[in-house]
C-alpha cells in the first residue's frame, strides 16, 4: 500500500472539498478557490473533516496514481489555508530587480532588461537593499503555478558553477568549480 496514498486529508476550519460528476475536486478556503483534475479510478470519500483516496486494484499504475493524487489533494488543502512563497536572489555585480504591479522588471547583465509578466494569481515583491543581493518574493495559492513561474524567473540566468553568478533561490546551494589552473 502507498505510504503517501493512505495518509487521510484532515481539512482545517473554513476549508470545504467537493468532488465533481467528472472526478473534478474543488477545494475552498479563507484564500480561494483551486480545482484538480482526478483520475477516474482514484475514489474520494470526504467525512466531515476527513478526506481519504483509495484505489480500486494493486497495479502499478493504480499504486502511482494513489499517492500522486493524494499529495496534489494535500496541495490544494494547504494553498488554500496557508498559501506557498518561494524567495528568489539575484547574484552578481549591477543584477537589479524591480516590479510594477505584477510586471517584473529585471537587468541581469544583457544589453537590455528583460520584461516579465507574472500571473495574475500571484503576488510578486522586490527588495534590494544596500549591501545585500536583490530578491525577489513572489506569493500564491497554486503551489505548481508558483513553482513554475519561479523555474521561469531562475531560467533567465541560472547560477554558474564558477563565480555563483545569476538568479538563485533563497535556500539554494550552488556547488563551486576550481578555475583554471595557474601557469608557471
Amino acid at each position: 500500500m502507498s505510504r503517501i496514498g493512505k495518509k487521510i486529508i484532515e481539512l482545517p476550519k473554513g476549508v470545504t472539498l467537493a468532488v465533481g460528476g467528472d472526478n473534478t475536486v474543488t477545494v475552498k478556503g479563507p484564500k480561494g478557490e483551486l480545482k484538480q483534475q482526478i483520475d477516474r479510478d482514484i475514489t474520494i470519500s470526504v467525512n466531515e473533516s476527513v478526506v481519504e483516496l483509495k484505489r480500486p486494484t494493486d497495479q502499478i499504475r493504480h499504486r502511482a496514481m494513489h499517492g500522486l493524487y493524494r499529495a496534489l489533494v494535500n496541495n490544494l488543502v494547504n494553498g488554500v489555508t496557508n498559501g506557498y512563497k518561494k524567495e528568489l536572489e539575484l547574484v552578481g555585480v549591477g543584477f537589479k530587480a524591480a516590479n510594477q504591479g505584477n510586471i517584473l522588471d529585471l537587468s541581469l547583465g544583457y544589453s537590455h532588461n528583460i520584461i516579465f509578466e507574472v500571473p495574475k494569481e500571484l503576488k510578486v515583491s522586490t527588495t534590494q537593499e544596500k549591501g545585500d543581493n536583490p530578491r525577489i518574493f513572489l506569493e500564491g495559492i497554486d503551489k505548481q503555478l508558483l513553482g513554475q513561474v519561479a523555474a521561469k524567473i531562475r531560467g533567465l540566468r541560472k547560477p554558474e558553477p564558477y563565480k555563483g553568478k545569476g538568479v538563485k533561490y533563497k535556500d539554494e546551494y550552488i556547488r563551486r568549480k576550481a578555475g583554471k589552473a595557474a601557469g608557471k
